[in-house]
């Protein structure tokens, strides 16, 4: 069983505004992560990036990019999440069905030129999820496949 560990939280207020670092996230079921713009997108209310593909893009840029470029909203270590479409991640209490690939848009070339293609192979840019089963969350919260479900 792989096990990680949640490093940070983000969110958007709104569409086209700077991500908010959080010391803990309060996730609904209706909203979310509470704050976010998207939190109530069925199939896409929380967004996550694996620490270890986000540098693999920084590498692939030649630099170091700010997490929170990605727009996504936790950023977890220990895990690659090419095609886990379908599977179940605990996250601290919660529970996060994992949707799809985070397609990279080119929102992501404003953050930095050529992020956008780094973003691209191996589901890089992360993954969509909706929120299963709700409660608080913090960095250092373990994160961990929820053996009961889909593998």
């Amino acid at each position: 069983m792989t096990t990680g560990t949640l490093l940070a939280i983000a969110v958007k207020p709104t569409s086209h505004q700077p991500m908010i670092d959080l010391s803990e996230g309060v996730v609904t079921l209706d909203e979310g992560l509470t704050g976010d713009a998207r939190g109530r997108t069925r199939g896409r209310q929380i967004t996550i990036v694996a620490r270890e593909a986000w540098a693999e893009a920084c590498h692939a840029l030649g630099t170091e990019v700010p997490w929170t470029a990605r727009r996504a909203n936790l950023l977890v270590e220990g895990f690659n999440f090419e095609n886990t479409e379908g599977r179940i991640l605990q996250v601290g209490p919660v529970r996060l069905e994992i949707t799809g690939e985070t397609l990279p848009c080119a929102r992501m070339d404003e953050a930095h030129p050529g992020l956008r293609q780094a973003l691209g192979p191996q589901w890089r840019g992360g993954v969509t999820t909706k929120v299963v089963s709700a409660g608080t969350i913090s960095p250092g919260d373990s994160v961990t496949w929820d053996p009961q479900a889909r593998t």
